[in-house]
């Protein structure tokens, strides 16, 4: 067993409080990274608060990336030493899996929100003894030290700054992944962003990068809007004062090709579907509690518009997550822009300033 300092969250809505827990050695299959740095991400915040059922006591955060210090004797995939970027478990043998559709792997849940291993184990106690849960997306890389699986490492170059690489691992290529590899729109069309945290931020880069020449951002936070110019989008609509859907049209015609949902609120998931035009389609991934519902209006979508969910931007991290980070060294992917950076022990802080607007991805670094 591993002595490590882990942030654990104990009950719903509770504090990400450190503490040291023991944390197994690596099985056949299992690899041990140390991190260097963690994003945090939205669904650290909503699995907190229970929105997702994990398991409390927990070890959450999915945004890790570190260096790789023992493997599993099965392992073949990456060795000690190696740099990583920790991403999303999937089984690798389903249906979808076999297909590149990593995101809709029938396991994805028990892989990624069980608390567990598949066989049920946690690697992590207390100092009293007790469980607690652990492999949250097959990483829990709150903590000094995180067991993956190889499927959900991505072996990244030694050239390129750890510190900033772990939210590739989710919300950045959440955003961008929804526009390049699910959305695909052509060169000269038009998409809407409702909502421009640090993922639609992303997609609104990646909307830059594949030629749409109408990129709309939506937003009620005007520091963000100002980004979301600065990073290319070409019209900026203040949600808090006037209606988005009007405004939309009014720019448009006839509503956007393409619209993204990052907000997980259903007015404004109807608000992006009512800004298509026909045969527009609606991508949504903000993520919403378990339950949550929405009205459509139903000849809205009769008329050829379309409303797609979309989990971890379609992506398949060994091929995508290399990809953004050479569109990075060339100055063209800047999502480095996003980032605040605090130390491991203020991570609290961390996750306050993310709840409320302060900054676009607080990333927690260990031994600064």
């Amino acid at each position: 067993m591993l002595k490590v300092k882990a942030a654990v969250v104990r009950e719903k809505f509770g504090s990400f409080g450190i503490e040291q827990l023991q944390l197994e050695e690596p099985r056949a299959d299992e690899v041990l990274v140390e991190i260097v740095a963690t994003g945090i991400c939205h669904t650290d915040i909503v699995v907190r608060d229970q929105y997702y059922p994990v398991p409390l006591p927990a070890v959450l955060g999915h945004e890790g990336a570190g260096i790789v210090r023992k493997v599993g004797g099965r392992v073949t995939k990456v060795a000690p030493g190696d740099h990583v970027v920790m991403t999303y478990a999937s089984c690798g043998e389903c249906a979808n899996c076999l297909q590149g559709l990593n995101g809709y792997c029938v396991e994805l849940f028990g892989r990624n929100f069980s608390g567990a291993r598949p066989d049920g184990s946690t690697p992590y106690q207390d100092e009293q003894g007790h469980n607690v849960s652990g492999c949250f997306f097959c990483q829990s890389s709150f903590g000094e030290m995180a067991l993956a699986s190889p499927r959900n490492l991505v072996k990244i170059p030694k050239d390129v700054p750890l510190e900033i690489m772990g939210p590739l691992g989710c919300g950045i290529q959440t955003g961008a992944g929804a526009v390049i590899n699910a959305l695909k729109p052509g060169a000269g069309s038009s998409i809407a962003i409702f909502g421009v945290g640090s993922v639609g931020l992303s997609a609104i880069m990646a909307a830059k990068l594949v030629g749409c020449t109408t990129i709309i951002a939506v937003d009620m936070n005007s520091t963000r809007l100002e980004l979301a110019l600065e990073l290319g989008a070409t019209h900026a609509i203040a949600a808090g004062t006037q209606d988005p859907v009007d405004a939309i049209r009014a720019l448009t015609g006839e509503g956007v090709q393409f619209s993204l949902e990052c907000t997980a609120l259903p007015k404004v998931l109807r608000q992006a579907v009512d800004a298509l035009r026909q045969t527009g389609v609606c991508g949504l991934i903000g993520a919403a509690a378990l339950g949550t519902e929405v009205q459509l209006d139903m000849n809205s979508i009769l008329f050829g518009r379309t409303v797609r969910g979309i989990i971890e931007g379609d992506s398949v991290p060994d091929i995508f997550i290399p990809q953004l980070i050479e569109l990075w060294r060339q100055g063209t992917f800047p999502f480095d822009r996003l980032i605040s950076f605090y130390p491991f022990e203020q991570i609290e802080q961390a996750v306050k300033d993310s709840e409320n607007g302060e900054v676009l991805k607080a990333v927690v670094r260990f031994n600064t």
